[in-house]
C-alpha cells in the first residue's frame, strides 16, 4: 500500500480546501442537527402545553425560562461578526505564507497531464462525465442544478422552520438537500480528488497510481444485454426503461411525501405546477446515483441510446 503517495495527494496545496471540507462539513452538519434536536424538544414542550405556547414564545425562536427575550444587533451580532472576520483574515494570511500557490509550468501541447483534473470545485462535473454524455454532464446537469436551486423558494410551501433549526418540521426538505449537496456533490468532489488517478481510473486510498495500469472491464449498454442491436430498437427499449424508472421514482417520491400527516398537510398546500416541478427535479436528481451504481456494479454504460443523446 502506497500511503506516501496518499499523503502527497492530501498535502498538495490545491487539495487543502477539500481536506478542510472533509472536517468542516461533518462538524457543522452535526452542529446544526444538534441545535435542531434541541429546538424540536422545545417545540414538543410548547405543543404539549397550549398555555405555555401562548404566553412564553418569540416570533421566530422557541423560548424557555432563563433566555433573553430580546437580542440586540449591537453588541451581540456585531461582536461575533467582527471576531469572525479577524479570525478568517489571520487564517488566510497564515495559509498564504505557509503554502505556495499551486502553479505549474507553462502549458505544453506535447505533454498532457495524467490525470488531467479540473479545479476542485469542478471535479464533481468531471466525475459526471464518466456516467453521462459530455453535453449532458457539462451543460444540462449544471443548468438543472442552478435552476433547481432557484425554484426551491417557489415550490417549498412549508412555512415552518424559517429562522430556526428544526428537523421535525422539515424532514423532507433537509433530507433532500443533504442528499443532493453532500452525497451527490461533495462525495463526487472527493472521488475526483482522491480516488481518480491516471487515465481517470479508480484507485482506492493507498493504492499506487500506476499510469501503465490497464483494466479489462468492458462496459455495455443496457440494450446490449438483451441482444438489441438496431438503433431504433435501442431507442425504443431505452425509452421504455426510462419510462418505467420515471414512474417508479415518481410513485416512490409521492409515497414518501404523503407518508405522515404532517407531510400530507404540506402536500395539500402545493399547487399542481409546484408538485410537478418538484417531482421532475427529484426524479432527475435520483438518476445520478442510479447511474453510478449500475456502472460500478453491472458495468452498464448507458440505458437509453439515441442518435442525438445517450443517458
Amino acid at each position: 500500500m502506497d500511503w506516501h503517495q496518499l499523503w502527497e495527494i492530501v498535502s498538495a496545496p490545491d487539495n487543502v480546501p477539500i481536506v478542510a471540507l472533509l472536517f468542516f462539513v461533518p462538524f457543522y452538519a452535526w452542529y446544526g442537527f444538534r441545535q435542531a434536536r434541541e429546538n424540536d424538544r422545545l417545540i414538543g414542550q410548547l405543543e404539549a402545553d397550549p398555555q405555555l405556547a401562548k404566553t412564553h414564545h418569540r416570533k421566530i425562536f422557541p423560548w424557555k425560562p432563563g433566555w433573553t427575550k430580546e437580542v440586540h444587533t449591537w453588541p451581540y451580532l456585531m461582536r461575533i461578526e467582527f471576531l469572525a472576520a479577524i479570525i478568517v483574515t489571520v487564517l488566510l494570511i497564515v495559509w498564504s505564507l505557509t503554502l505556495n500557490a499551486p502553479l505549474e509550468e507553462l502549458a505544453n501541447p506535447n505533454l498532457t497531464m495524467n490525470p488531467a483534473k479540473a479545479p476542485w470545485y469542478f471535479l464533481g462535473l468531471q466525475e459526471m462525465l464518466v456516467y453521462f454524455d459530455p453535453w449532458i454532464a457539462g451543460v444540462v446537469m449544471p443548468s438543472l442544478i442552478i435552476v433547481g436551486l432557484m425554484v426551491i423558494p417557489y415550490i417549498d410551501v412549508n412555512p415552518l422552520g424559517a429562522g430556526y433549526y428544526t428537523w421535525k418540521q422539515r424532514k423532507f426538505s433537509i433530507a433532500t438537500f443533504a442528499f443532493g449537496f453532500i452525497v451527490l456533490w461533495l462525495v463526487m468532489v472527493v472521488i475526483g480528488t482522491f480516488i481518480r488517478g491516471p487515465g481517470w481510473m479508480w484507485f482506492w486510498p493507498g493504492q499506487t497510481w500506476d499510469p501503465s495500469k490497464v483494466v479489462f472491464e468492458p462496459n455495455r449498454d443496457l440494450p446490449d444485454i438483451f441482444h438489441i442491436t438496431s438503433m431504433l430498437g435501442k431507442g425504443i427499449f431505452g425509452a421504455v426503461a426510462m419510462g418505467i424508472y420515471t414512474m417508479a421514482a415518481w410513485y416512490g417520491i409521492h409515497k414518501l411525501i404523503t407518508a405522515t400527516p404532517f407531510n400530507r398537510k404540506i402536500y395539500a398546500r402545493m399547487s399542481f405546477i409546484q408538485y410537478i416541478t418538484m417531482q421532475t427535479f427529484l426524479v432527475l436528481m435520483l438518476l445520478l446515483p442510479i447511474k453510478i451504481l449500475i456502472r460500478h456494479l453491472f458495468r452498464i454504460k448507458y440505458i437509453w441510446i439515441t442518435p442525438w443523446f445517450n443517458v
